[in-house]
């Protein structure tokens, strides 16, 4: 019958495919273990639509070639039959044999005598089932190998050659799109790790930061008040127990965040008496946002070093937060020197240099700090980031 050469074109089919599924294995650095029933199930299932698909095809090609189009739903039945039963065969046997630990020179033996032996039992078996569900009479065995059949085993020969290079491609592929996979979220990590570290790198420039001016006001205050020192450094203690959870987060709230700015204008208040005076401005619906930590202190301290105090009168902090559209603003105005009159020293401006690096490495272009000269006179500095990654 001209449908037993599908087997063929099965068996080499699969042969390819289990080649490229047993290099792939072999080459891993760990040694295979014996697959359990549930695996062999699932991998069956997966392979068995392309199965269905190209046992198909083999009867449509089948058909074309005999010139028998009108009884090519016949040919489709038969090649459907014959070839689902050799997946079954040789796809479980070669998921056995290349999932299971040994020489890979005698698995390809192994596969070989599989093959040899599937291959007549898939074809017969296929027969019998397509033509007990058709009603057609079972022909006898020998009839299978009849010499009229050697013209389809050449075209079997010519059909496997391409399903030997569509195998073994689509194997080939499959493992370097995984393999790119792999690296491409290997490389995420490692990069999100970078950034990570980075971000705690400025973060823990910033703290130092203000620990020092702090610490530095406090010595020169000892000599000549030290009542109002004792008093400043228990409101610092307080001060560094309610920051010391939060700034080591990798995020906080807005609430939160507005919390730590007040114990800490509370602290500068202590050292510098009516001459600072401040608002925190937080809308109830905006105080459950999420915010980078430290992210607003470093401009405050800016404002009070560069703006106030260069100032006999001092001024006034407004801190503010509201959204616009898609993205959270934030503000911190005073009405100090501005930024014309503001005095240029070493490292005045590295707490704003590492607020850009922040925000540059947790949101790149979509987040910015821009700094302008208020009216009638101090500075505003403006942080704008995306709302729903803020």
């Amino acid at each position: 019958m001209p449908l037993s050469s599908l087997v063929a074109c099965r068996r080499i089919g699969h042969w390819a495919k289990s080649a490229g599924c047993s290099r792939s294995h072999h080459n891993h650095p760990m040694q295979p273990v014996a697959p359990s029933f549930t695996f062999l199930v699932r991998r069956l299932v997966k392979d068995a639509p392309l199965g269905f698909v190209f046992s198909a095809l083999c009867g449509v090609v089948i058909a074309l070639v005999t010139g028998n189009m009108h009884r090519a739903y016949l040919n489709i039945v038969y090649s459907v039959c014959i070839g689902m039963l050799a997946l079954l065969l040789i796809d479980t046997a070669r998921l056995l044999i290349f999932h299971r630990p040994g020489n890979r020179k005698m698995k390809w033996v192994l596969l070989v005598a599989v093959l040899l032996v599937s291959a007549p039992i898939a074809n017969f078996g296929g027969i019998v089932i397509a033509a007990s569900l058709l009603g057609h009479p079972i022909p006898p065995l020998r009839s299978i190998f009849a010499p009229a059949e050697a013209n389809m085993m050449l075209f079997t020969l010519l059909a496997a050659t391409g399903a030997v290079m569509l195998f073994i491609n689509r194997e080939r592929m499959a493992r370097i799109e995984a393999e790119v996979a792999k690296e491409r979220a290997r490389a995420e990590i490692v990069e999100r790790q970078a950034v990570q570290a980075q971000l705690q790198l400025l973060q823990a420039q910033i703290e130092p930061h203000m620990l020092f001016n702090t610490l530095a006001n406090l010595q020169g205050l000892i000599a000549i008040d030290p009542e109002r020192a004792s008093h400043i450094l228990d409101q610092f203690i307080q001060y560094l127990r309610a920051t010391l959870t939060s700034s080591r987060a990798p995020h906080t709230t807005l609430a939160q965040e507005f919390e730590l700015i007040d114990a800490y204008l509370g602290l500068m208040c202590m050292r510098m008496g009516e001459r600072l005076r401040y608002r925190l401005e937080l809308p109830d619906a905006l105080r459950r946002l999420p915010l980078p930590p430290m992210l607003l202190q470093p401009l405050v301290e800016n404002a009070i070093i560069h703006g106030l105090e260069p100032t006999v009168a001092g001024g006034e902090i407004t801190i503010s937060a509201r959204v616009s559209g898609d993205m959270l603003d934030l503000s911190v105005c005073d009405t100090g020197c501005g930024l014309s009159d503001a005095p240029r020293t070493a490292g005045t401006r590295v707490g704003v240099a590492n607020t850009r690096d922040r925000l540059q490495g947790l949101f790149g272009e979509r987040a910015r700090l821009e700094l302008e000269t208020a009216i009638p006179r101090g500075t505003i500095a403006r942080l704008t980031l995306p709302l729903e990654q803020s």
